[in-house]
């Protein structure tokens, strides 16, 4: 939807314009814009070739395995740029959000579709300075546009939803492929 649209009358003249404030289109707007169970799935951003599976040591080697896998994707418009979003988050707080799950995020400008790669390590998990002291052991990281805050908070939204369920955490950690991992993701 545009912000100023053309109005016509019945005879095909032109009336003026109607922009976004006009009532309806207003409503419209709004009505999409805030829409709170449209048509987004999580499986809209993933992609098996952003599903990898680790066997790291450390924070820093599961998230450049990621970066990796995001610019063999082409997913990146600038490496370097992306990881230093990546660190500079992590300084803030840690995104070791509990229950052995980490979701680093970075938003830049440039970006025009939103994509998460999924770690997932195996065997002994990666320190991570959770929230509630555990051991990480499935990544979420997510990138995209800085623009679109509301689609990112939806995005954010469903896969805490989604990873809150343990019995998915342990699907996912049982994996041994990228189609299983997506699979899981179908529906939410």
């Amino acid at each position: 939807m545009t912000v100023v649209q053309e109005s016509w009358n019945f005879n095909g003249r032109k009336r003026g314009f109607k922009g976004l404030f006009d009532p309806k289109n207003l409503l419209r707007f709004l009505r999409q814009f805030f829409k709170k169970d449209g048509p987004m799935s999580l499986t809209e951003y993933l992609d098996d070739r952003l599903v990898v599976f680790l066997d790291v040591q450390s924070q820093g080697d599961a998230i450049e395995s990621l970066i990796e896998a995001l610019d063999v994707a082409h997913k990146l418009k600038d490496k370097a740029a992306f990881h230093k979003a990546i660190l500079d988050r992590e300084k803030i707080v840690s995104t070791g959000i509990g229950l052995g799950v980490a979701i680093p995020h970075a938003k830049l400008s440039g970006y025009e579709e939103f994509f998460i790669a999924i770690g997932i390590q195996g065997g002994r998990g990666i320190e991570w300075n959770s929230l509630d002291g555990s051991q990480v052991h499935l990544i979420f990281m997510i990138g995209g546009p800085d623009n679109r805050q509301t689609e990112y908070l939806k995005i954010l939204s469903r896969l805490t939803m989604a990873i809150k369920e343990s019995e998915r955490r342990k699907a996912l950690l049982k994996a041994t492929s990228a189609k299983q991992v997506i699979d899981l993701f179908k529906g939410c």
